[in-house]
């Protein structure tokens, strides 16, 4: 099948960013959101992203204008009912998730795919609220949406051969690679690195080395692009903490646990770049 409308459900960071992906690629792309007020933050962001991208050069002020106006923006559900495929980047919660899913499938037209950005949550717990399994899946993007190439297609144990496919020729479409996961907390990407994330706190917590000299050797000594307290202020100690503890409860290896200090800074509300501070500090300019 091919898409040729998308719907993104969610105008926060990560569903601005796939909308933008996708009107930048040339798709008619249908932004939904709950409030007027959270869609007028999510368009302001998409404008503000492709305005960068053209002081930097990196776009030519005519694709700016042409983007935007295949993006569309609505409050009303109904107004994704025609779409082929549409992306569910709303709050990892659950029973939320499960609740859209299901207005979607009574929505959109038997061809019309469904997946979820979701990082952590179990794909076919949400594709078991609708009547079209088979053509619902994971695709999860990475932060920030317009410049990670990478995505995850998650296959579900009722994801049909054909929307795999159709996903994968999607991602490429975007510009991005596809790499195909099965249906398990944290995926390919997160299941390796949020160990990797909790050991280092657990490295710092016993004293080995300053939150600096950590990152300096990740990075020299890894050829990491940031340290692992970098990355964990840019992914967010809340977000991360929340995988953490899905990935825990799925598994109970001791590896997947929050150590203290991650879930003390979190009770804190010491979340990272988001609010500004985290292991590091940061103005807000």
């Amino acid at each position: 099948m091919e898409i040729k409308k998308v719907g993104v459900c969610g105008s926060g960071l990560m569903g601005s960013g796939i909308a933008q992906a996708c009107a930048s690629s040339g798709f008619e792309t249908v932004v939904y959101e709950v409030s007027q007020a959270a869609l007028d933050k999510g368009l302001a962001g998409i404008k503000s992203s492709l305005e960068k991208f053209v002081e930097k050069g990196k776009l030519a002020a005519a694709d700016r204008d042409a983007t935007l106006t295949r993006l569309k923006a609505t409050t009303a559900l109904d107004d994704l009912k025609d779409c082929d495929l549409v992306v569910e980047a709303v709050i990892e919660n659950m029973e939320i998730k499960r609740e859209l899913f299901g207005r979607l499938d009574a929505l959109l037209a038997p061809h019309a795919i469904v997946c979820s950005n979701t990082s952590s949550l179990c794909v076919i717990e949400m594709a078991a609220a609708t009547k079209r399994r088979d053509r619902v899946a994971g695709l999860h993007f990475f932060n920030p949406v317009p410049i990670m190439r990478l995505v995850e297609v998650v296959r579900t144990i009722e994801t049909s051969d054909a929307t795999i496919a159709t996903l994968t020729a999607f991602a490429q479409r975007l510009g991005k690679r596809a790499v195909l996961a099965k249906d398990t907390p944290g995926f390919v990407v997160n299941r390796l690195l949020v160990p990797y994330l909790l050991y280092a706190i657990r490295v710092y917590e016993q004293g080995l080395a300053s939150l600096e000299d950590i990152d300096e050797g990740m990075k020299l000594g890894c050829g990491y692009p940031m340290g692992p307290f970098t990355l964990l202020d840019f992914v967010g100690l809340d977000t991360t903490y929340y995988i953490a503890e899905i990935m825990f409860e799925e598994f109970k290896d001791p590896m997947f646990a929050p150590p203290p200090l991650l879930k003390r800074m979190v009770l804190a509300g010491h979340y990272g770049r988001k609010n500004g501070k985290g292991f590091y500090e940061y103005s807000a300019t």
